[in-house]
């Protein structure tokens, strides 16, 4: 695997598109692909070295994700347990004033009734912007806001795994990161990958979408399809912020490779395979999603019809991304396991780019 998947790479970089970027390609559990290319450091004249540490954004959410599955399997936690058992702050109603449970399986699915904005009250924070809130100061402001529908009667990306990370961190005590490493990281060995940098000489400069992109201020806005982003590059130091279950880890496309391919081949050291099973079905039945051919599992979207996808990968490839710039796929029927990490946003998440890396890796399948 070289050719195809080189020259998206080098073109997304020669073009601007994207500054610098890794990809990391298994099959059958064998590495067939690892490559760092572009610039770590455009300004500095620093190349991208290989197994950089990346803010991640949403590829938080998976892990967050297995955290909760993993406290299933142990008994800690129920799917239909009402969120409102574990913290009785967080107990959000209708429009109507009608009370409406939410359950863990609702947050893991985005079927809560609970939404990524809320400009009625500027101090909420999503997980990316800057915060010297605690999880509850935070969501407990989340909480007096409606919820825009009944729980489980339809599907909206939001702050849901935030919530589900506040839950994790009631039941198992201590922070987020306490729980995360407990039931997933640590068994895992992802040494480099959590609500922390382990080094911060290798920590990628974030970049804005721009001709060519600029690098990151703090805050940094970057105009995204669905509305305005607000980053903050610092967040990820900060001692005071709450640990965003959503958005707030760093991690190594190593150690992010070891996770997905964890779940890949069953759950190894952290889940069952029952849970895995169930976190790569289809969870949310017909409820309607935008995206066409796509359902939701508890890890991310599952791909049910690959042609109305628009997708070169099988039926039931789970996949999501992160907006720092970052794109994973697993696709059991074809044993595959991609991760692709930049220091761009949007573009290394919802631009071409992915799409692009995706199609050059099936390309060379073929």
């Amino acid at each position: 695997m070289t050719s195809k998947i080189d020259a998206v790479m080098d073109d997304a970089i020669a073009k601007g598109s994207i500054v610098g970027g890794e990809l990391a390609v298994a099959r059958h559990g064998d590495l067939v692909y690892r490559r760092a290319a572009g610039w770590f450091d455009r300004e500095a004249g620093v190349l991208m070295p290989d197994n950089a540490i990346y803010r991640l954004a949403s590829v938080t959410k998976p892990i967050v994700a297995a955290t909760a599955l993993a406290m299933v399997d142990k008994g800690l936690i129920k799917l239909d347990d009402r969120v409102s058992e574990h913290i009785p702050w967080f107990a959000p109603r209708l429009e109507s004033g009608e009370a409406a449970p939410i359950t863990i399986h609702h947050l893991l699915t985005h079927t809560a009734g609970l939404s990524y904005a809320y400009p009625a009250d500027p101090e909420i924070s999503t997980g990316l912007a800057a915060s010297e809130q605690s999880l509850q100061e935070n969501f407990s402001r989340v909480a007096l806001h409606p919820l825009d529908y009944e729980p489980g009667s339809a599907w909206q990306y939001s702050v849901a795994i935030d919530v589900l990370g506040a839950v994790l961190t009631a039941v198992h005590g201590g922070s987020l990161e306490n729980a995360v490493h407990t039931h997933v990281t640590g068994p895992l060995g992802m040494t480099e990958t959590g609500f922390f940098v382990a080094d911060e000489a290798r920590l990628a400069k974030p970049y804005a979408d721009g001709s060519p992109p600029t690098p990151m201020t703090d805050p940094q806005a970057v105009q995204g399809d669905n509305g305005v982003v607000t980053f903050s590059p610092s967040r990820i130091f900060s001692k005071s912020a709450f640990q965003s279950g959503g958005a707030g880890m760093a991690g190594t496309p190593a150690d992010i490779l070891r996770f997905l391919e964890t779940l890949r081949i069953g759950g190894g050291q952290a889940l069952s395979k029952a849970s895995v099973a169930l976190g790569f079905s289809n969870r949310i039945g017909t409820v309607p999603r935008a995206d066409a051919g796509q359902r939701f599992g508890y890890f991310g979207a599952i791909v049910e019809d690959p042609a109305e996808a628009d997708s070169p990968s099988a039926k039931g490839t789970v996949n999501w991304g992160g907006v720092y710039g970052h794109s994973w796929l697993i696709d059991p029927a074809n044993g595959l396991t991609l991760i692709s990490m930049s220091n761009t946003a949007l573009e290394g998440c919802t631009g071409r780019y992915p799409k692009d890396i995706i199609r050059a890796v099936y390309a060379e399948l073929t």
